[in-house]
């Protein structure tokens, strides 16, 4: 089985989430499955300082950066089919909101990019399962809104500690025609008629140890739904 692992960047900042990313790809491994890491070769939205969160005056590739976390073993998302995976996991970070998308400016008015958007779809229409995490969810409500699925999508729960507004992306979900029920960080949403998965990892508080099995509850949920 070969699972994509689409990474908008390093660091939760302006990027893919190290944690998740590399979480997800020992999880991948650890079932038996290969890894297919994809980015996209393109400026990200911005650099960020991650030792006190300012945006810095220079530029970076989303590829470049997401083969520092792929060990150079990377594809870019135009050379991808559906045909070439089974399945396609999309860790946070707000690469994901800044550089797939725009939520994290425009929330539920954001644009999708359409490599990523296309990606997403024809994964979709070929019944290829699809994994989710974190603030990721937001580009499934972006690629799907006009194809009335009725998905449902976990961003997290409202009585977990989080430092996000759980509130305001349910409610911004919910605007493009997603249901959003309440997970917290034990638990995971597996809608099983659209064959998509979402976990709400760093969208609340959570220790290394809570994410690992947050991730592998999500890894374990794929493998039922690639095998059965």
């Amino acid at each position: 089985m070969k699972i994509g692992v689409l990474l908008s960047g390093a660091g939760v900042y302006d990027g893919a989430e190290i944690h998740e990313a590399v979480l997800t790809l020992l999880e991948i491994e650890s079932l038996g499955y290969e890894a297919v890491c994809i980015g996209v070769d393109a400026p990200q939205h911005h650099v960020v300082n991650h030792l006190n969160g300012q945006e810095q005056a220079q530029t970076r590739n989303m590829l470049e950066e997401a083969a520092r976390i792929a060990r150079g073993q990377i594809r870019e998302i135009s050379t991808v089919v559906p045909a070439d995976l089974d399945a396609l996991v999309i860790p946070g970070g707000f690469g994901s909101a800044k550089n797939f998308s725009s939520w994290a400016f425009e929330g539920p008015y954001a644009q999708i990019r359409p490599d990523v958007k296309l990606l997403l779809v024809n994964m979709y229409n070929v019944g290829k399962p699809i994994v989710a995490l974190c603030v990721s969810p937001v580009l499934l409500a972006l690629a799907f809104e006009d194809m009335a699925i009725g998905q449902q999508l976990t961003i997290g729960s409202k009585s977990a500690p989080s430092r996000y507004n759980i509130s305001d992306f349910q409610v911004g979900l919910q605007a493009k025609g997603a249901q959003t029920p309440d997970c917290t960080i034990q638990e995971i949403c597996i809608d099983v008629p659209n064959r998509i998965i979402t976990a709400p990892c760093y969208m609340l508080e959570a220790s290394l140890p809570a994410l690992q099995q947050n991730i592998r509850q999500a890894m374990a949920a794929l493998k039922q739904l690639l095998e059965s």
